[in-house]
């Protein structure tokens, strides 16, 4: 069932459990993220970063609080309804999940067509368009193994942004990169923030956070909180 969030609220958790199956992670979460927004989630591996991001796109069930995601209440999300709120979602990957058996541009077509594009035309033009948006215009050609770590996750960003979401969460995007690649995934995502998409990004990588500083949560102590301004994060805990 689609609900109406004030304003630019695009992302409204309010006192949620987050559930791992039968092991509770993060318990009394409160979030509020605004379209176009960009937001980091930090925390120590295994802090709870990645299911609170499954449960933004329910993967994982919302059993307690409220929560309300691109308009859809994840609390009482039916199964049917799944599918119209990963529409309004793009995700990126750590491990990329290309289809390493076909080039750039089929791996883009697979996804349009499965999710109910049929005309080759508006198909051919999309995929432009994304290429473009993450500066692989001509690579749509090249086989996912011919591209760079960078640039296969540049794919993966475009495959994300394929079907015009909302918000885009993308879970650790740089773990597999080096640095100076690292920022170019982060400066993209910043930029695709600018065009009034909110972006999540769960990062345990602090330099980043130095260098491109924005507001941030952190999971610790089976809890979310957000970072003051000026409050120093430090890498021990991430």
């Amino acid at each position: 069932m689609e609900e109406i969030l004030p304003l630019d609220v695009i992302i409204k958790l309010t006192d949620c459990n987050i559930w791992q199956q039968d092991h509770l992670v993060l318990t009394n979460v409160n979030l509020s993220v605004s379209k176009g927004e960009f937001v980091y989630l930090v925390g120590r591996v295994g802090s709870g970063k990645s299911s609170l991001i499954k449960t933004l796109n329910a993967q994982l069930p919302l059993k307690d609080g409220s929560g309300v995601v691109a308009g859809f209440n994840l609390a009482s999300l039916r199964p049917k309804e799944v599918p119209m709120l990963r529409r309004k979602l793009g995700i990126v990957f750590q491990d990329f999940q290309l289809l390493i058996d076909r080039p750039v541009r089929e791996n883009l077509e697979f996804v349009l067509r499965a999710t109910g594009w049929k005309d080759r035309n508006e198909i051919t033009a999309r995929i432009d368009d994304v290429l473009g948006k993450v500066g692989l215009e001509l690579k749509g050609y090249k086989m996912p193994h011919q591209l760079s770590g960078g640039e296969q996750q540049r794919v993966v960003i475009g495959r994300a942004l394929l079907n015009d979401p909302d918000i885009i969460l993308a879970d650790e995007p740089t773990g597999n990169l080096d640095p100076e690649t690292s920022e170019g995934i982060i400066r993209l995502l910043k930029d695709i923030s600018t065009t009034g998409r909110a972006v999540i990004v769960a990062t345990h990588n602090y330099t980043l956070l130095k260098k491109f500083p924005a507001r941030t949560f952190r999971c610790e102590d089976d809890s979310l909180s957000e970072v003051a301004g000026d409050e120093e994060i430090e890498l021990e805990i991430l």
